[in-house]
């Protein structure tokens, strides 16, 4: 599943910040996790702001632009392990 709307997580922070219920009584209302609450509550409180934050993603492989060397060294040292190729 993606991200929730702003308008959904609005609603759920509203509810939160009418002072009159618990984490657990607006995530039941949402029908939301606990710790969805709690994070939107930081959220906002951290940086005034409760629009989805960008996914972090992977970091790019070490070997990026290597592809024709390790592939001229395993042709030529095929008999080699992976630590061999990975000393080298």
């Amino acid at each position: 599943m993606g991200a929730y709307s702003v308008d959904f997580r609005a609603k759920i922070v509203a509810a939160y910040e009418e002072g009159k219920t618990s984490i657990r009584k607006v995530a039941e209302r949402f029908m939301v996790s606990k710790g969805v609450v709690q994070r939107l509550i930081k959220q906002k409180a951290i940086t005034g702001d409760i629009t989805p934050r960008k996914p972090g993603g992977a970091k790019p492989s070490q070997l990026v632009g290597q592809e024709k060397a390790i592939a001229k060294m395993v042709a030529e040292h095929p008999d080699w392990t992976l630590q061999q190729y990975c000393d080298h």
